[in-house]
């Protein structure tokens, strides 16, 4: 890395508190940022690092603390006056419109022209001119709603450039992006630096601090408890700092003959999504017990309508669903899950918990009417406590109490009460959509552990993530859904995470 001398620093914090009601944010953050660096912010779930970085960009105010650009003290009452001094922030959830070319949500808010008339020929050409600078080559003309993922980035990319930014925050920038998408979007900030443009990359996953960025602060509980080289640190180290204790990073998965009949079968089954467009075409699974198989894909390729017909949310168009050599397509989800079919869903909020009940009343949700949790019509309230209290002690849930709400709880032990309540079921089948969706390297690491727990106990385990290190850590067969459609199977051992999104987004292997 580069020698940094104080000339060269553009911006800094000094000291910087933000309190919330009951939380405490941010505690005297003292971070530096120097001209053509690239730096990340390394945290967990709710370590400080996405508050600190709307401060700066004006979304927030500071409790007590200040802030210098370029040796001026400075404060943002809204993030037009940090557009204006040079900052630009692509947030994780893009702020797009669809319907909009590509050149007018460039423009949007910093129009070219006089009066009521927008030189959009003028603005075009800018455009043009920035993306072949940076090496964001994309067709100025595109809506945003054909485009993908990865060339929305661009696009809130270029509207930070187009506005002049000297310093650019990324949030989270490749949770969504395939391996492919990955490397050329670290080929664009590496240009980025080079050309003077100081990046600021927030982020929760050691390989892409290792991968990209020049020097790394590590928040925990909101304080910054390390600096470090990235070229001088290891992503051991890194984790450690991040949690407070000693993390193990590597999966140990051992290996086993895996020769018994599938008890699990999805056999050519065709579905139809929301729109009435079809979602999954002619698609066929097995899965055996004590076998784990992978679904990797781009989000939107199907697997929300997998889970859904999985479980008897979504019907089959065409099709079967076998479990064991019975047909379960006429099966209601309450039937499936008398059947010892459980199920984590993609998003734990929306569909796997009831933030306002008690976690007492979210470990039994659908095995609350059944013995011994009931006696008749009344409800066995003790043997519903000290049940709860067991599960969250095996499953390391932090929380004052079992009788409290489960809304209170952070992400990770939202994940972990699901987990309880579906793994405690002893499931003969297991669907598991995106387990460590937003979580950090310590919840990770536990959760991990807990499915392979479940394999070893001959649970057969289908296993929907976008998050292709955990496909590869945790499977033992690689199904790559495109379209709707399987389009390859792969073993983890035999493959790379570089061919298997080649299949993701499209790629045909060779005759």
């Amino acid at each position: 890395m580069r020698s940094r001398k104080s000339k060269d620093l553009l911006l800094e914090t000094k000291n910087i508190v933000k309190r919330f009601p009951k939380v405490l944010a941010n505690d005297n953050i003292n971070i530096k940022l120097f001209k053509g660096e690239i730096l990340s912010l390394l945290g967990e779930n709710g370590a400080g690092k996405s508050t600190l970085m709307n401060i700066l960009y004006g979304l927030y105010k500071p409790t007590s603390g200040t802030f210098l650009l370029e040796g001026e003290e400075v404060e943002f009452s809204s993030p037009k006056e940090a557009i204006r001094r040079g900052l630009g922030m692509v947030h994780q959830h893009f702020m797009l419109v669809e319907t909009l070319t590509v050149t007018e949500n460039i423009i949007l808010g910093n129009e070219p022209g006089k009066a009521d008339f927008i030189d959009y020929k003028r603005a075009r050409e800018e455009v043009l001119v920035i993306s072949e600078r940076y090496n964001l080559s994309i067709d100025p003309d595109a809506k945003i709603e054909t485009l993908s993922v990865g060339l929305q980035q661009k696009v809130e990319i270029l509207k930070a450039l187009y506005r002049k930014a000297k310093i650019l925050i990324l949030d989270e920038p490749t949770a969504v992006l395939t391996p492919h998408e990955v490397e050329k979007l670290f080929t664009v900030i590496r240009k980025l630096r080079d050309s003077g443009v100081s990046v600021i990359i927030i982020t929760h996953k050691l390989e892409e601090v290792k991968a990209i960025s020049d020097r790394v602060y590590i928040l925990r509980r909101g304080e910054v408890v390390g600096e470090r080289k990235t070229s001088k640190v290891t992503k051991k180290e890194l984790a450690n700092l991040m949690v407070g204790r000693d993390v193990v990073l590597t999966v140990h998965k051992e290996k086993k003959e895996i020769t018994a009949e599938p008890i699990f079968s999805i056999k050519n089954i065709s579905v139809k999504d929301a729109q009435g467009l079809m979602a999954l075409k002619d698609i066929s699974i097995d899965v055996r017990p004590g076998e784990i198989v992978g679904i990797a894909g781009v989000d939107g390729n199907g697997q929300s309508e997998l889970s859904e017909a999985i479980m008897g949310l979504r019907s089959l168009e065409e099709g079967n669903i076998l479990y064991g050599n019975e047909d379960i397509e006429h099966l209601s989800t309450r039937e499936r899950r008398r059947r010892k079919i459980s199920s984590v869903s993609a998003d734990r909020q929306r569909y796997g918990l009831i933030l306002p009940m008690q976690i007492t009343e979210n470990l039994v949700l659908g095995d609350h009417d059944e013995p011994p949790f009931s006696k008749g019509i009344n409800l066995s309230l003790d043997t519903i406590h000290s049940y709860s209290e067991k599960l969250v002690e095996d499953f390391d849930v932090r929380t004052p109490g079992v009788d409290v709400t489960a809304g209170t709880l952070s992400g990770g032990n939202q994940q972990k009460v699901v987990l309880a309540r579906e793994f405690s079921r002893d499931p003969k089948f297991l669907l598991v959509s995106q387990p460590t969706r937003g979580l950090d390297v310590g919840a990770i690491e536990y959760i991990h552990s807990q499915i392979l727990k479940m394999r070893d106990k001959n649970s057969a385990i289908l296993l929907i993530s976008l998050e292709l290190e955990e496909i590869f850590s945790l499977s033992d067969r690689i199904l790559v859904l495109y379209e709707g459609e399987i389009v390859k199977e792969l073993i983890p051992e035999e493959t790379t995470d570089k061919e298997v999104g080649f299949f993701m987004t499209g790629g045909k292997a060779k005759e």
